[in-house]
């Protein structure tokens, strides 16, 4: 069943949000509630969104790591925004695992993947007759750069400079962003990248952080290494994010 209108969402990132958890732990996303338009390996269609969300959406000259998503926050995310919103959505993956935040700077081949992602979805909605509502994208980026000690600074800066060129490029109306944990074993690497992640949504207006839950789950057991989380801790995150999302667009739209 095709929806008569929907918001566009898309979904990058690093790891964490192309996800390392496992698909069949996963909540269902409940038929004609959320689909994902799969703008690498069929473009022509629709289809209802499952875990693990865009596995198969590599692009060699840009976001590529096959084999790698297996299971995402994605639909715990969708599920709990729909029920605020009571609108269907059409997502778009574009996440790639190990990425700092200089490889999305506009003109990069993950940057440009990602435009042309998110046109070609949009293009095919339009020769459906299906109508964009809204544009947002999610955002969950920035354990590379506590690995690399890039300058929260700088981080700061030029994840503002991304997604506003994102925004302006594609009708972005704002960016939901999901601030990154901790290290497993060493719980203070990461903490300036998720301050400057904090001052940036203070000082972007069109920024909303939707969730801090990522940085509870060392001590709560929920990681499955230094990295990366098991499913249970992507359906929390995704659950907080969605539900904070929707109530966000909800009150302000």
């Amino acid at each position: 069943m095709t929806p008569e209108k929907i918001h566009l969402i898309m979904f990058m990132g690093q790891s964490n949000m192309a996800g390392r958890g496992t698909a069949e732990q996963a909540p269902a996303v409940p038929d004609g509630t959320g689909y994902e338009y799969r703008t690498v390996t069929a473009p022509d269609r629709l289809f209802p969104l499952t875990e693990p969300f865009g596995k198969d959406e590599n692009n060699i000259a840009g976001v590529y790591e096959p084999g790698m998503k297996t299971g995402s926050m994605v639909s715990a995310f969708v599920n709990a925004y729909v029920e605020e919103t009571k609108v269907p959505v059409v997502g778009v993956s574009c996440s790639k695992g190990g990425s700092a935040i200089a490889e999305w700077l506009p003109g990069t081949p993950y940057y440009r993947d990602a435009v042309c992602r998110m046109k070609r979805c949009e293009a095919f909605l339009k020769k459906q007759g299906i109508s964009i509502v809204h544009r947002f994208m999610v955002w969950c980026q920035g354990c590379t750069d506590g690995d690399l000690h890039t300058n929260p600074e700088v981080y700061r800066l030029q994840t503002a400079d991304m997604i506003q060129a994102f925004q302006k490029e594609c009708g972005i109306e704002n960016c939901f962003l999901i601030q990154i944990g901790n290290h497993r074993d060493d719980p203070n690497r990461y903490l300036p990248i998720q301050e400057a992640q904090l001052r940036l949504a203070e000082q972007e207006p069109d920024i909303i952080m939707v969730s801090r839950q990522f940085a509870e789950f060392a001590e709560r057991g929920l990681m499955k290494d230094e990295f990366h989380y098991c499913q249970e801790g992507y359906n929390l995150v995704g659950t907080e994010a969605g539900r904070n999302a929707g109530r966000y667009v909800t009150q302000n739209k």
